[in-house]
Formats: structure tokens, C-alpha cells, sequence
């Protein structure tokens, strides 16, 4: 039996999450369902993090068993070639330890949200950006994110089907950056909760269309209410970036 760790992107929109589900399609049953037709072996593809109905991945990390004798970049084509029309393409496969895990030996998570802000309709980038028409005051943005930062109980940010043990957590950044019409929001942690990159991003939206104050972020984290969330942005814009792991040497 190999291990073999995969770095994989997906377009998130024509999926139902990250997870094998009974009612749609999903990037993980895809990939299991490519490892099958290669091998014949039924497999469990374990992913670093799990995201919802149309959220994307630039570089999602994942790990499979496979007792078939093959070459990581054999393995690599060949689940391209099968996984061919689905938008999910492997961009590196490598064989790791028997003990790495994608999801538990993982130590940062990084998510970045993009926003265009403009008034014209969305062509190349619909459904892989929020369109936000109204003028956006980034600078009001950043400062609000910077209450975010930290060792904070996330009720408010926290969606009810959460299945986290607790909603405590640290948030290590939380950067807001404006490039022309983009306005892009840059988040890493640990771990997050579930639905707490589009809270926070939608409550950020509120202060840069200045429907909310730059206060009115800090208030609603010490609310530790989900009914005092202002605004939960679509999935549209948000991909997975990062998945972070120990350096071989550090490791248990």
C-alpha cells in the first residue's frame, strides 16, 4: 500500500462541496471515482479541508492509499485523463509517509475571497467572483478585519450546521487588498468553522458599501450571536489556496 499526497484545483460550481454526498456531485467522489477506473480499487480520498456547494480550489491537498504498483506522475495523468470533462485537474501527486494525513497533519488553512466592484455584469468571472455594484471603501474594510484577528469565539460568523467542537478560534490574518476593480480578502488559520470566511467577508461588504460602521464588526463578534450577522457572501468568490504542513523533519 502507497500513500500518495495530490494537489488539487477544482472550479467548485458545478459541485455540490468537497465531500462525497448522496445527493449530487462532488469534487471527492469525483477523484475516487477517477482513482477506481485506474486501478479498480475502491479508495477513500481524505482532502485537507472541506468546502461547500460552490466553492473553489486552487491547491486543495488530498491523500489516497492505492496497493497498485504505479509512478506518482503515472498516477497523475491517469487520473487527469480520467477525471476529464469534470472541471478537477490533480497538479501534483507525490508519494509521502504512511502516517501523513491531508486533513490531521495539517496546520494552516488559507482561503482567499475575491470581490469585483464594479456595475457591468460579470462575463469571464461569473461564478468564480461576487459581483458587489455599489463603490466598495476598502480602507474601512481593512481597518474593521483587523477586530477579527486573533483568539475570538466565532459564534456570530459560525453557520447553525457547524459541526466544530467549539467556536473558539484563531485567526491568524485577515487582509483586505484593492487592485483596480478587485477587492480581494485574504484569510488564514489553523482551521476554520464552517461558513466563517463568506460571514466575515459578507459582514466586511456591509462596511465598505457603509451600510454598517467600522465598529459594527467588533460589536457583532462580541455579540457571539449568529442573528447579529449582517450579510453571509455567496460561495462564488471564495477558493481554498493553501493547505500547510510541519517540514519532513518535524514530524511525530
Amino acid at each position: 500500500m502507497t500513500r500518495f499526497a495530490l494537489t488539487v484545483e477544482f472550479d467548485g460550481r458545478p459541485f455540490m462541496g468537497w465531500q462525497r454526498q448522496t445527493h449530487g456531485a462532488t469534487v471527492q467522489a469525483a477523484l475516487e471515482d477517477a482513482v477506481f477506473a485506474v486501478t479498480g480499487e475502491t479508495v477513500a480520498v481524505h482532502g485537507a479541508g472541506r468546502t461547500d456547494a460552490g466553492v473553489h480550489g486552487r491547491a486543495m491537498r488530498a491523500h489516497v492509499d492505492i496497493e497498485k504498483a504505479i509512478a506518482p506522475f503515472r498516477l497523475m495523468e491517469a487520473l487527469n485523463a480520467r477525471l476529464r470533462p469534470a472541471p478537477v485537474a490533480v497538479l501534483a501527486c507525490e508519494v509521502v509517509a504512511e502516517d501523513w494525513h491531508a486533513r490531521f497533519s495539517c496546520i494552516g488553512r488559507a482561503y482567499e475571497y475575491v470581490i469585483v466592484n464594479r456595475r457591468a455584469p460579470l462575463t469571464v468571472e461569473a461564478g468564480l467572483a461576487w459581483q458587489v455594484p455599489q463603490p466598495l471603501d476598502a480602507e474601512a474594510m481593512a481597518e474593521a478585519a483587523r477586530a477579527l484577528v486573533g483568539l475570538h469565539d466565532f459564534t456570530t460568523f459560525r453557520s447553525a450546521h457547524c459541526q466544530s467542537a467549539s467556536p473558539v478560534k484563531t485567526l491568524d490574518r485577515l487582509e483586505v487588498v484593492r487592485r483596480g476593480d478587485r477587492v480581494t480578502i485574504e484569510a488564514a488559520a489553523r482551521s476554520f468553522l464552517h461558513h466563517q470566511v463568506r460571514s466575515m467577508v459578507g459582514c466586511l461588504a456591509l462596511v465598505g458599501m457603509g451600510r454598517w460602521a467600522v465598529g459594527d464588526v467588533a460589536a457583532a463578534l462580541a455579540a457571539k450571536d449568529r442573528a447579529k450577522l449582517g450579510l453571509n457572501a455567496p460561495p462564488d468568490g471564495l477558493f481554498f489556496v493553501e493547505a500547510v504542513y510541519p517540514p519532513p523533519s518535524s514530524r511525530a
